[in-house]
């Protein structure tokens, strides 16, 4: 009996380009970490490439991927090296055929080299499916779960998984349901202002450190370091366990960044940004241009109430009320009066 010869994996899955170390043995380790965070959610079972669990992402693939949808989908002859989600009508598909055509069809979803081949709808995959994923090393996962539920699933899980990240000094948090990230020089106090802010009925999500994510093309999500949450330290006192000391409401798992307010002494101010500018100030982050407020940190201020200003403010502006724009056009108006 002629034995077939192994499918092997070809293409830009052999020589894709290389991004940081980070990424890549993400990258790496993304088929058994996708197995993994979903065992027990899913409830699925691997049900072949079991010799390759460390079965690769394309690089390529996802670095040109404009969000996780470019990743995982419904199966398709067009679109390779994405996560293959195979139906009940997809499973009929590939079963109401003859041998030698099913054979064919089957081959077609190898040359597609998929990282991952999930059966959903609780459906039987075709024996040829098993046998050719065994063969190229393709690991193939089986659930009970919908097609449609592992799809969104999965693409919750990738977008995170290969979301851009960066990690930021400062202080995170969620005021007035606003993601705001306060920073500036050491020794301004944006840890006292962060418990000040905490004791006024606001959640901390990070304290020095914070984690920062794209998950999307114009979003950007924080958290803590596992290492640091829930700790505040603040000079004098020494790290403080912001949830046992205030209680669960204070603390937040991660929040959408909305607005940056950096601390600035007086000099740096005057030397280096307007007074009243003319359009709202924005800072790059991972490619995303985030509103950013500038406040002069003088002993007798406030501070605390002037962040809370600043993020109504900003809530105006990301409804469309610029209050400075509405000022210069009183202002134009009042001139035409005035000329009359």
């Amino acid at each position: 009996m002629n034995q077939q010869p192994p499918v092997q994996a070809s293409g830009r899955q052999k020589a894709a380009t290389a991004g940081s170390d980070e990424k890549r043995e993400r990258i790496l380790r993304a088929a058994e970490a996708l197995f993994d965070a979903h065992r027990s959610s899913l409830k699925w079972e691997w049900i072949a490439g079991h010799a390759h669990p460390e079965r690769r992402f394309d690089e390529v693939a996802v670095r040109d991927a404009q969000s996780a949808a470019d990743l995982v989908g419904y199966l398709n002859y067009i679109h390779p090296y994405r996560v293959q989600i195979v139906g009940r009508r997809e499973v009929g598909y590939l079963q109401e055929s003859d041998s030698e055509t099913q054979e064919r069809r089957i081959s077609r979803i190898v040359a597609l080299e998929p990282p991952v081949l999930v059966v959903a709808d609780g459906c039987t995959p075709p024996d040829r499916l098993v046998a050719m994923c065994e063969r190229a090393d393709i690991p193939l996962f089986c659930t009970q779960d919908s097609a449609g539920h592992v799809i969104d699933v999965l693409r919750g899980f990738l977008g995170q998984h290969f979301a851009e990240r960066t990690s930021r000094h400062g202080v995170f948090m969620d005021i007035l349901g606003l993601g705001v990230l306060l920073t500036g020089e050491s020794g301004l106090g944006k840890s006292e202002l962060g418990l000040e802010l905490i004791s006024r009925g606001n959640g901390l999500v990070a304290d020095d450190a914070v984690d920062l994510y794209r998950i999307n093309q114009n979003t950007i999500e924080g958290k803590c370091p596992e290492l640091l949450q829930n700790l505040l330290e603040v000079r004098g006192i020494g790290l403080l366990d912001i949830r046992a000391i205030f209680g669960e409401s204070a603390v937040r798992r991660r929040m959408r960044l909305k607005l940056i307010v950096h601390l600035v002494r007086k000099e740096t101010l005057e030397r280096e940004y307007e007074r009243l500018p003319y359009e709202p100030l924005t800072q790059d982050v991972l490619g995303v241009p985030v509103l950013k407020v500038v406040i002069q940190v003088v002993a007798g201020r406030n501070i605390a109430v002037l962040v809370e200003a600043a993020v109504r403010n900003t809530i105006l502006q990301l409804r469309g009320i610029d209050t400075y724009q509405e000022f210069v056009e009183r202002h134009r108006r009042a001139m035409e009066r005035a000329e009359l």
